[in-house]
């Protein structure tokens, strides 16, 4: 409809520049006639009638090569709109690249193709205009030229037909009189010689004289009709050459002069289709301009960002371990895992459900040695975290903190938009069956109960969809929360670069990939554990404790702590049986002392308060995370210990 509206305007505002220019060309034609009346072809050339037929024909053939050569430009016009159109078509993006327009670039290139497509319309317009206007004027200004010059030649032939036939008529009476006056003459003789001849009778002179006297009558008549025809033949030709055949002429000036001014007002209507688009096509250009200026490489980089950021820390550098302060019964072992075990990504894309299934299945395998545990644990996880369509988790815990957050905030819009609109359903339905109550004469309420039913049911559906979403992303940002502290901190690197100490000095790296295979509430914080540790740190005591510290509590677990420092070794057993743990928790040697610069209040978890110039005891470096392991007497219950900023304190270390 839009296409339309513009070639109704256009075609408008053409032929109103048309008439103008049309009206123009004849004034300007009226006053070039009126200084040069006299001019005429039937004055000038009035012996040209042939040349004046071959130079109308000639101007006519011009007249229908224009029209040719724009219906060859028409063509043009519409095969480079289709082939824009196509070429528009084809580099469409695609529906599996929707996720990437939300880039500045991939927004420009969705813009140029739009202003392309519309670059199309408008030779769509040009191509229609040019053959609704111009070439269907020029067709029909070209059959009229040829009928008119058909009946001015055909004048021109009677009028010359016509002037054959009194020449031929003169020419005729002519040679009558000149025969009629030689046997005139002849006849005169004969009666002289008759008369003079004395041998004759009187009646053979009689009848010369009789010859004569008719020969000489014939001879005035072939005279008179001579002078008769002459006369004729001079008044048609000066009506021929002075009225006739000028005004044939006159006619075919006109009809050269219209196919001429023709030529002229559809070389200017062409060039006015163009003008007439030229606006747009310049917005168009402004358009393909305002896209490429739009783009911006640090906003696209920003967004590159966005999306494929996970979440976790670099990995810091790898601790140095003291064989000397181990357990010489014990081999040692190293975990030296780059990244965490959950951060699995491969190539800037996450690991798809079969990949995380097989290295799930591994890790199991060198946990449970049965493979029927293993397979009770895997069927365990499997019904845990149930899959989408796409391969991804429902919750899409398999995904980096921050896509999985990411993931979550869309599909709570998607299930809110269809909450919204399934809402408008069910009261339109609603307010349909009370309308029908109303009045049975619309319709019957029955009908409307089925759907109003089958919405119901739907809307309920989605809420709860919904309701278990939201429950995903808190979830997923209470774990961010927690992740922000200095023990989860000091945990990822625990977790990611070191090997926790157990009383036997052994390492426990597939208790940490067991922990992170567990579910969020095995994987988070045992603040009660740790608490615990604290105090049976802070009254000096040895304690066996069953639920002693776990790794992610950062207590006893540091690679400055004494031999036998650590937690107790946890022994796996098979699926079923209860599981114990001992742990034999010692105080930390200090490594030195430090002064705080600046005061400090704790708001995390695992930290403590200073106040500035306060003298604490220094039990554990720091890691690469930001934050020291610090502990100071306390006058109520023997210690404090927790972490400050490292970059609060200045260390002294003992040598």
């Amino acid at each position: 409809m839009v296409v339309v509206a513009i070639i109704a305007w256009q075609t408008d505002q053409a032929k109103a520049a048309q008439q103008q220019k049309l009206a123009e060309s004849e004034s300007a034609a009226a006053a070039a006639s009126s200084s040069n009346n006299k001019m005429s072809w039937g004055t000038e050339l009035w012996d040209q009638y042939d040349n004046l037929s071959i130079h109308t024909n000639k101007g006519i053939e011009v007249l229908d090569k224009y029209a040719n050569f724009l219906r060859d430009r028409v063509a043009i016009e519409t095969e480079y709109a289709g082939k824009l159109r196509r070429l528009v078509k084809n580099y469409q993006p695609k529906k599996k690249e929707e996720e990437d327009n939300e880039f500045t670039s991939r927004q420009a290139f969705r813009n140029l193709l739009k202003e392309v497509g519309d670059l199309a319309g408008q030779r769509e317009v040009v191509s229609e205009t040019l053959q609704t206007q111009i070439i269907h004027g020029v067709t029909v200004l070209s059959k009229t030229l040829r009928e008119d010059r058909k009946k001015c030649l055909t004048d021109g032939t009677m009028l010359q037909q016509t002037l054959s036939a009194q020449l031929s008529a003169l020419e005729r009476a002519k040679r009558n009189y000149d025969k009629a006056y030689r046997d005139s003459e002849k006849a005169v003789d004969n009666y002289k010689k008759a008369d003079m001849d004395l041998n004759l009778s009187r009646a053979e002179v009689e009848r010369y004289k009789n010859i004569m006297t008719s020969k000489i009558q014939q001879s005035d008549d072939a005279k008179n009709e001579y002078a008769n025809q002459l006369q004729k033949t001079n008044n048609l030709q000066q009506q021929h050459y002075g009225i006739l055949l000028p005004a044939v002429f006159n006619r075919l000036q006109e009809l050269d002069e219209k196919r001429t001014r023709g030529i002229r007002e559809f070389i200017i209507g062409a060039a006015d289709v163009e003008s007439s688009v030229a606006p747009i096509i310049a917005r168009c250009m402004e358009g393909i301009v305002k896209a490429g200026e739009s783009i911006n490489e640090k906003e696209d980089s920003l967004k590159v960002i966005e999306r494929y950021q996970s979440g976790f820390t670099p990995p810091t550098d790898i601790p140095f371990e003291d064989l000397s302060k181990m357990d010489p019964s014990v081999a040692p072992q190293s975990n030296y895992s780059s990244v965490p075990y959950n951060h699995l990504t491969i190539k800037g894309g996450t690991l798809t459900a079969a990949k995380l299934k097989k290295a799930r299945g591994g890790i199991l395998n060198s946990i449970f040695g049965s493979n029927k545990q293993r397979q009770i644990i895997e069927a365990c996880i499997t019904m845990k975290n149930s899959l989408t369509a796409d391969g991804q988790k429902e919750d899409f815990s398999d995904l980096p903190p921050n896509q999985q957050r990411k993931k979550l905030q869309a599909k709570i819009a998607e299930l809110q938009h269809k909450v919204d609109q399934e809402t408008n359903t069910r009261d339109g339905l609603m307010k349909m069956k009370i309308v029908y109550e109303a009045n049975s004469s619309l319709g019957n309420p029955m009908t409307v109960e089925g759907q109003l039913n089958e919405s119901e049911h739907e809307l309920d559906k989605l809420k709860m969809s919904l309701k278990k979403y939201q429950g995903f992303l808190d979830k997923a940002n209470q774990l961010q929360v927690a992740n922000n502290s200095p023990q989860s901190n000091r945990n990822q690197l625990q977790n990611g670069h070191r090997t926790s100490r157990h009383s036997n000095g052994s390492a426990s790296a597939d208790d940490h990939h067991d922990a992170d295979d567990q579910p969020d509430d095995a994987g988070s914080l045992s603040r009660s554990d740790s608490e615990d540790n604290v105090a049976q740190i802070q009254n000096g005591h040895n304690n066996n404790n069953n639920g002693s510290a776990s790794p992610e509590s950062g207590l006893g677990t540091s690679h400055t702590s004494l031999p036998g420092s650590g937690q107790g070794s946890a022994n796996e057993n098979p699926i079923g049986e209860e599981t114990s743990y001992e742990a034999e928790v010692e105080m930390l040697q200090p490594l030195g002392t430090c002064r705080a610069l600046y005061p400090f209040e704790a708001t995390s978890e695992g930290s403590i308060p200073m106040s500035e110039g306060e003298e604490l005891q220094v039990i554990e470096n720091d890691q690469g995370d930001g934050w020291t392991r610090v502990r100071r007497a306390n006058n109520t219950n023997g210690w404090d210990e927790g972490f400050v900023p490292t970059s609060y304190i200045e260390c002294t270390l003992f040598a």
